[in-house]
């Protein structure tokens, strides 16, 4: 392809196109995912006022423009800046990234606390699927029925803040399912080592 403008252009469109794919797919596979704690008409209004983010955009950039935005939960009201870093660590390709992190606040938090932790290290990058499988395990830590309140979310965050400030990287996501594993055996629920939380 020739390096022109044109050139570009059409490698933008194609890179669009394909990152909009991804979402589609991300969406596909959280089919079977219980419903987001945030209404879809909220997540939709909110997505519109990203129309005034310059995407890809970090936490800080989105919490600078639209941090004091509420967001109204079954859990409670949060803001935009209480679920979002407000680090560069971390990037977000799109509104409907920013969405989908949004419409469940708990684990938005978490995922906040342990970007903002992470700040220091440099090869952090929550663009990976380390990223994503944090999120996965938090995900899988909510939707357990024994686990009351989300407690297991504050426990494994917790214990990444921990690592990552002992170790000064961030704990491989093998790592994160087994002290999930952990805490979900030690509070009588059954994992077996084949499920999700695996050993």
């Amino acid at each position: 392809m020739a390096d022109d403008k044109s050139g570009r252009e059409n490698q933008a469109d194609r890179e669009g196109q394909r990152q909009r794919e991804r979402e589609i797919e991300a969406e596909l596979q959280r089919g079977d995912e219980p419903e987001p704690p945030v209404d879809t008409s909220t997540l939709a209004f909110f997505e519109t006022e990203l129309d005034t983010v310059a995407f890809p955009a970090t936490g800080a950039e989105i919490v600078e423009t639209v941090g004091d935005r509420q967001i109204e939960a079954e859990t409670g009201v949060y803001t935009v800046a209480e679920l979002l870093p407000e680090t560069d660590v971390e990037t977000f390709e799109s509104p409907a990234a920013v969405r989908t992190r949004v419409q469940r606040p708990t684990i938005a938090s978490a995922m906040k606390r342990i970007v903002e932790a992470a700040e220091g290290i440099e090869q952090a990058d929550f663009r990976t699927s380390q990223g994503e499988a944090y999120e996965r395990t938090f995900l899988e830590l909510q939707a357990i029925d024994a686990v009351d309140d989300d407690e297991g979310i504050s426990v494994v965050r917790d214990w990444v803040v921990e690592q990552i400030d002992k170790k000064g990287k961030l704990p491989g996501s093998r790592d994160v399912r087994r002290r999930a594993a952990k805490y979900c055996r030690a509070n009588g629920y059954q994992v077996s080592n084949d499920e999700w939380l695996g050993v």
